[in-house]
């Protein structure tokens, strides 16, 4: 799992494509939300030799089909991010250095992660 901080004004398409730029795929497919829908990081996945998985905006001229199925994956990670909000440190962002709301965040994931090992 890799993420990145950006600023709060920064859009999230911009900021995604310089993440996945960085990232190795391991994976056929990219799930991502309809705020990653755009032509350049749909060729962005397609470069990196990967499928993307996203609808198209309900105001598309000419939507594309998608596979629905696996569409439905990306619901894990929606309730991962509900679970990083459980930890009032992140929700709220106390911290002013990057360094340390990164820390945090990492914590949050590791304890996530035993924390599901640990459950029958």
């Amino acid at each position: 799992m890799r993420f990145a901080l950006s600023p709060g004004q920064a859009g999230d398409a911009p900021e995604g494509r310089k993440l996945l730029a960085k990232t190795p795929l391991w994976a056929d497919y990219v799930v991502m939300d309809r705020a990653y829908e755009g032509e350049a990081t749909r060729q962005c996945v397609r470069a990196l030799g990967a499928t993307p998985v996203v609808p198209a905006k309900r105001n598309r001229r000419n939507p594309w089909s998608y596979e629905r199925d696996k569409y439905k994956k990306r619901n894990e990670v929606e309730r991962l991010f509900r679970r990083l909000k459980g930890f009032r440190r992140i929700f709220v962002r106390f911290d002013k250095l990057d360094v340390v709301f990164a820390f945090f965040i990492h914590f949050a994931l590791i304890f996530e992660a035993l924390k599901s090992v640990n459950t029958p």
